[in-house]
């Protein structure tokens, strides 16, 4: 079994590229696993942007469904698999799986339950994908709950699921960072 790593700050705050060199350091093969949709030219942007970042020999998966599953039927090995990020996950299951009819405004507490439920199925089976694996898994997340409470419900929501997961997955990650103006400080 490999080790796992959760690195998570805020916007802007260096967790991707700290999490890039932390897969580098691991060795020369490495997965680098896109969780984002580029839904339009700002995020078509930012992609364009962490592509022309990483290393030329790196490796790159595009999807945030079913991780685990990929991971656990992974044929090549790699000195590490980063997965940026957690939270674009996160955001795209929960679109995945509210019913897009629903006044997000709404909710109520039986619908954002089995939304969570799903999203906490995923991490779970991505939990399990990251044992099976003998390489180091780097997971970048965003650090939310330092921020202002979300003025929607559908905000509020997806911060309170997000927390939850990162809760999980740092719990069960060998260490933890937190990365602050482009300073990662390591926390367990």
């Amino acid at each position: 079994m490999g080790k796992s790593i959760l690195v998570t700050g805020g916007a802007r705050s260096g967790k991707s590229s700290y999490a890039e060199s932390l897969a580098a350091k691991e060795g020369k093969s490495v997965l680098y696993v896109a969780t984002s949709i580029p839904f339009d030219e700002e995020m078509k942007s930012r992609i364009h942007k962490h592509q022309q970042s990483r290393p030329k020999g790196w490796d790159t998966y595009e999807g945030y469904r079913y991780l685990g599953t990929y991971l656990k039927e992974l044929n090549t090995y790699y000195d590490a698999i980063l997965i940026d990020c957690i939270t674009i996950m996160v955001t795209n299951l929960l679109f995945d799986f509210l019913d897009p009819s629903l006044d997000m405004d709404k909710l109520t507490m039986e619908q954002i339950q089995q939304v969570e439920e799903k999203i906490q199925q995923e991490i779970q089976l991505l939990l399990e994908g990251i044992e099976k694996t003998s390489s180091t898994v780097i997971m970048v997340t965003n650090e939310l709950g330092s921020g202002i409470v979300p003025e929607s419900k559908l905000g509020r929501v997806f911060r309170d699921i997000a927390g939850r997961v990162n809760q999980q997955i740092a719990q069960r990650a060998d260490r933890v960072y937190l990365t602050v103006c482009g300073i990662p400080m390591q926390i367990k």
